[in-house]
């Protein structure tokens, strides 16, 4: 071999059948093959250092921020909705058996003595620009709704073929309070969940007839922005009536509270829409 005097290394012979090999071509050039020592030795080091950072951010992910989780596309579910949720009966077997929704009856009550049905109030709560009837003073005629579970304007008549357009949803539904624990209870339990107005909300009625009785494992509203606060409203009213959740809907609710951090339960003092 001889000297290269511009790179400063030794030029590579070949062999007598006119190649060489790169294991020659290593043992002739010791420069060359110190460098390709110290490049082995770096990728080592790196390799280690990625797969301590890759340890260590798996841990840590968890718990960080929510801008930080919300960034890197990777969140935990945190905070009171999902605390509660945690706390709520496991029941993967749940009875069906019996259900009746008259057994609610859904209507049939005026707990504030005001003489109006709870879903003319119901509706006179969740809508803008209200017209009551004035002989009953209580009746909606008409109003505007910023349906939740769709995001979309509906503009709400009284009337035989428009009344529908805007139906009273059970957030949870009774076919599903039912299964979950309601078969249990008293008839004025009973009474008292089909009509509270923490668990109702007047929701666009295709969206509602879609939903049917199905749990947060089955049917979320289409409106993603507004999916945290309906399982929020879930949990809250599950939890309220020590109602359970299946596995299924348990892993519904935490995808769900996995995409608002901090997500808490609503004011049950004041429904939310």
């Amino acid at each position: 071999m001889r000297f290269d005097g511009v790179g400063g290394g030794f030029m590579d012979e070949r062999r007598a059948d006119g190649r060489w090999t790169y294991a020659d071509a290593m043992q002739r050039d010791p420069w060359r093959r110190g460098i390709v020592r110290r490049a082995v030795r770096r990728i080592s080091v790196l390799m280690a250092w990625s797969l301590i950072a890759g340890v260590v951010i798996g841990f840590a992910l968890p718990w960080v921020s929510a801008p930080v989780g919300e960034h890197v596309g990777l969140r935990r579910a945190v905070g009171v909705a999902f605390e509660t949720m945690e706390s709520l009966m496991v029941d993967d077997h749940p009875d069906g058996r019996g259900y009746d929704r008259a057994s609610f009856d859904y209507r049939g009550t005026d707990d504030d003595g005001d003489g109006c049905d709870v879903r003319d109030e119901v509706l006179a709560r969740d809508m803008t620009d209200v017209r009551v009837d004035p002989s009953d003073g209580c009746t909606v005629r008409r109003g505007v709704l910023e349906d939740p579970y769709t995001g979309s304007t509906i503009r709400f008549t009284r009337g035989s073929r428009t009344s529908s357009m805007v139906q009273i949803d059970h957030v949870v539904a009774l076919e599903n309070a039912w299964r979950s624990g309601a078969r249990g209870w008293d008839s004025q339990t009973r009474r008292r969940f089909g009509n509270d107005q923490h668990n109702l909300m007047a929701v666009d009625g295709d969206a509602n007839e879609d939903k049917g009785s199905a749990s947060a494992a089955y049917w979320l509203p289409s409106n993603t922005g507004y999916r945290c606060r309906y399982v929020a409203r879930q949990i809250a009213v599950k939890s309220e009536y020590g109602l359970s959740v299946t596995t299924a809907e348990r892993r519904a609710m935490t995808r769900v509270l996995g995409g608002c951090p901090g997500q808490a339960l609503p004011d049950t003092d004041a429904s939310e829409s």
